[in-house]
């Protein structure tokens, strides 16, 4: 029988809670010390970000994306100290650097300095309220085509994040994207907006992306070490891959995460552990494939299920 393969997923931004990781730090002196060290890095007030908000400034992108990082290594923490790995690992959108950490790509200190900085770039890279996301639920592949040529006409529209069948996020100039909420009901669809600061993995942020390389082009990038998946190739990183100019390519790229499951699941994977907030991406993994198990850990509960779990 082939063992079992297990791969673990982290979040990316808006999976942020005033309180997250709060209860591992409280309760396991390792997961602590990441955050203090993170903190000492970062040179912000991580821990009263992460458990005291207030959630208004939490959310912005500066500070979502720094938080969400720390708070995802915090739960990796827990999960190393009692012995639990996983061979495969992806996130989505902001969450690939959480991989790149665990696979061994990014150190650290290089992952949260990153971050804080794309997260900056990010946070200020065109005027707030200028271009947003929606997510477009139900509709298949033919309609969505419709729809994204039919909201082209009003501005800049891009599918951004393809979670899962049935579930893809659009990002691009506001009265496009509004006319896509619209478009998508009289198309037997859904379209919600998002709470976001910005048109993420679009070519608006095409400026921001070359921003950001100026940072990343001087970064310390390692080789990986597990198998780690890049969102913008849906398939994992390899030898002869520039991570520097694929994670440039990330912010104003699409997120193929679906693809990344897929593929996950065709090598062998079946166990999937969300590591970090939120359980949106056990909702994706769900959505593609019914069987797969499914576990996370954020908190002491989450992280004794998922114990006696795996050790059954």
């Amino acid at each position: 029988m082939n063992k079992s393969k297990t791969a673990f997923l982290f979040p990316g931004q808006g999976v942020q809670t005033v309180g997250m990781a709060k209860e591992l730090c409280e309760n396991i002196s390792e997961c602590k010390a990441i955050l203090d060290k993170s903190e000492e890095i970062l040179d912000m007030p991580i821990k009263k970000l992460m458990f005291e908000g207030p959630e208004e400034l939490l959310t912005a992108t500066e500070n979502a994306q720094p938080t969400i990082l720390v708070a995802s290594l915090i739960a990796l923490k827990a999960l190393e100290i009692n012995g639990i790995s996983a061979d495969y690992t992806a996130g989505l959108s902001l969450g690939e650097y959480s991989s790149l950490i665990y696979g061994g790509a990014l150190s650290l200190e290089d992952g949260l300095l990153l971050v804080k900085e794309r997260g900056r770039i990010m946070g200020s890279a065109l005027p707030e309220g200028l271009g947003t996301m929606a997510a477009i639920l139900k509709l298949n592949d033919e309609k969505l085509k419709e729809l994204l040529d039919r909201a082209g006409k009003f501005g800049i529209i891009e599918g951004a994040n393809f979670n899962c069948p049935g579930q893809v996020s659009v990002s691009g100039e506001n009265k496009a994207v509004e006319e896509a909420v619209k478009i998508a009901k009289e198309l037997g669809g859904l379209g919600i907006p998002l709470k976001v600061s910005g048109p993420f993995h679009s070519s608006l942020l095409a400026q921001a992306s070359e921003e950001f390389y100026n940072t990343i082009k001087t970064a310390n990038i390692g080789e990986v070490n597990k198998i780690v998946y890049s969102n913008v190739k849906g398939l994992p990183y390899d030898k002869n891959d520039d991570i520097k100019d694929l994670l440039k390519r990330h912010i104003r790229s699409s997120v193929l995460f679906e693809k990344t499951i897929n593929h996950m699941i065709d090598s062998g994977v079946d166990t999937f552990i969300e590591v970090g907030p939120g359980k949106a991406l056990r909702g994706f993994v769900k959505k593609i494939n019914k069987s797969a198990n499914l576990l996370n850990v954020e908190d002491m509960q989450s992280l004794d299920n998922t114990i006696n779990k795996l050790k059954a």
